[in-house]
């Protein structure tokens, strides 16, 4: 499977960044994972009903998952950018549904929202590396 540079700045960057994301958060004290699990439960309440600890593990192994599909070079580039679309709508959802992120229009994001809301080029990157295999296996038909 070829690369072209493109496809690996979109896919070895951000999986590495989220690799480490994910790395950071394998040793989470109770307080910090908390913290985390009480921000994404805006978004999804049922992440109410687990401790906080395994909270922070879940969290830390899917962001493996989704780095790993990016950095790993078998994984498709549509498979790896549909695993980081739904990194991406998990955090653009707790974005929006937390007012605190967000100023009084619930778009722009406030000062606590400016973090999350530049997790917002994930979401691009999706829509590229999705957009982008559709349009190679269109060429091959040719």
């Amino acid at each position: 499977m070829a690369f072209s540079l493109s496809n690996l700045a979109l896919r070895a960057i951000p999986g590495a960044f989220i690799l480490n994301s994910g790395y950071g958060k394998l040793n989470l004290d109770e307080q910090t994972a908390g913290q985390l699990q009480s921000m994404a439960a805006n978004a999804f309440p049922a992440v109410k009903d687990l401790d906080a600890e395994t909270f922070g593990k879940a969290l830390a192994y899917s962001e493996f998952v989704v780095g790993g599909a990016l950095v790993i070079p078998v994984v498709p580039s549509r498979v790896a950018g549909l695993a980081l679309g739904a990194f991406a709508g998990g955090l653009l959802t707790m974005y929006f549904k937390t007012d605190e992120m967000t100023e009084e229009d619930g778009i722009r994001p406030s000062q606590a929202g400016t973090a999350v809301a530049k997790d917002s080029w994930i979401a691009a990157i999706t829509l590229a590396l999705i957009l982008q295999s559709k349009g190679k296996k269109k060429n091959k038909k040719k």
